[in-house]
């Protein structure tokens, strides 16, 4: 299967995705609302009621999202493995997705422990990438080391999302040392991996500009039509800016601002969500045959574990454990 058949055998995962995000986004909006309409009618602090709506939320929906949503998104990687090392998917590929999943992992608390595993090993490493820019270059540096550092932060997405695909593809393995071998692939076959990143950045770059850009826009007319809430808000902020003797930018004097500013963060989340439930799958499963049939051809070795050891105690912790 190329591609392509893949991306779109499991575009239904990213339907279903789509639409529980932007369920918990509007949920989210609705509460940061109904929490400063609340606060603001009954005590005349309606920028407290919104910050306590905002928090409440955030937290609900990132509690929704990582138990429902990212289970989508593990079932959506093993179809895409499957596609890549088998050739072909079966026609119900979320049912198959979902059973992937329960042999896979016995809970669900497995599954994210392991997702949690990948990321911290990764993270560890590219800390230490990110801290020899900095010690090398002084001031220069510790710019330079914030660039790789974000940089840094796009690809480990992308590792944790591959080396959980190659726990899905070596099912006659312990989950454990699948995910050994995976974490050790990446530095085996670094160039061969990173060949794709100039294709992922363009695509995330030139899709926030259009996509985040419209609905940016879009968000900034609708805005329009409710001055009197914005200024409301900046009133509420000036006022608490003068109790805590804080010096505020002088654009948050100007409620037009303040919707262009509110417009700008609404249309990034919006092309986050589209970006991470459309665009981002399909760079995906090209980077993701990239990584497999570079394990294919080359299975680590239990020896070549001990190369991570020195980069990443959590790395080491979790190969003392297997052994």
């Amino acid at each position: 299967m190329t591609d392509k058949q893949i991306y779109k055998a499991t575009l239904c995962f990213s339907t279903r995705r789509i639409l529980l995000e932007l369920f918990g986004f509007i949920f989210w909006i609705g509460l940061s609302v109904l929490g400063f309409v609340i606060a603001d009618r009954m005590l005349e602090q309606g920028l407290i009621g919104l910050a306590i709506g905002v928090v409440v939320g955030l937290i609900i929906l990132v509690i929704f999202l990582r138990w429902v949503s990212f289970k989508y998104k593990a079932g959506q990687i093993a179809m895409m493995t499957k596609g890549i090392t088998e050739g072909q998917l079966p026609d119900d590929v979320i049912g198959e997705g979902k059973k992937i999943i329960k042999e896979r992992f016995k809970t669900v608390a497995a599954f994210f422990a392991l997702t949690g595993i990948i990321k911290g090993i990764f993270n560890q490493i590219g800390r230490g990438i990110t801290a020899a820019g900095r010690a090398l270059g002084g001031d220069k540096g510790e710019t330079i080391g914030s660039v790789i550092s974000t940089v840094i932060q796009v690809i480990i997405g992308y590792l944790c999302d591959c080396c959980l695909g190659w726990v899905f593809y070596r099912k006659e393995v312990k989950t454990t040392k699948a995910t050994l071998e995976g974490s050790v692939l990446f530095f085996k076959h670094g160039k061969t991996l990173l060949k794709n990143m100039g294709r992922v950045f363009g695509i995330g770059i030139s899709t926030m500009i259009a996509i985040g850009g419209a609905f940016g826009t879009g968000f900034y007319f609708l805005f329009r039509q409710f001055p009197v809430a914005f200024e409301t808000v900046m009133t509420e902020i000036n006022k608490l800016a003068e109790k805590g003797d804080l010096e505020l930018p002088t654009w948050l004097d100007d409620a037009n601002v303040l919707m262009i500013v509110a417009a700008a963060i609404a249309g990034i989340i919006i092309w986050s969500f589209i970006h991470g439930v459309f665009i981002r799958p399909y760079v995906l499963v090209g980077v993701l045959r990239n990584y497999i049939q570079s394990g294919m051809e080359n299975i680590p070795s239990e020896s070549s574990f001990a190369e991570l050891d020195s980069k990443s105690s959590k790395f080491k912790k979790l190969r003392e454990k297997a052994a």
